[in-house]
């Protein structure tokens, strides 16, 4: 993800597996920080379809968990 920080606004999502692309449902708008939290308490197979949206990138939970 290109330069941000905790406080950064940011969206996070679940996209599902869905035959048609999947759906993206929002789990949380606010603070990096918060939705860090957020994802680490969602299962692990949800997990694996979380993303977060900056205003400038998008990136996979579990890619961004791993540098967090």
């Amino acid at each position: 993800m290109r330069s941000t920080y905790l406080e950064a606004s940011v969206r996070l999502y679940h996209l599902d597996g869905g035959s048609e692309g999947g759906a993206a449902n929002t789990l949380f708008y606010g603070p990096l920080s918060e939705a860090m939290n957020v994802a680490a308490l969602q299962s692990e197979d949800v997990q694996h379809g979380l993303f977060i949206a900056t205003d400038n990138d998008v990136v996979a939970y579990l890619d961004l968990v791993e540098d967090w």
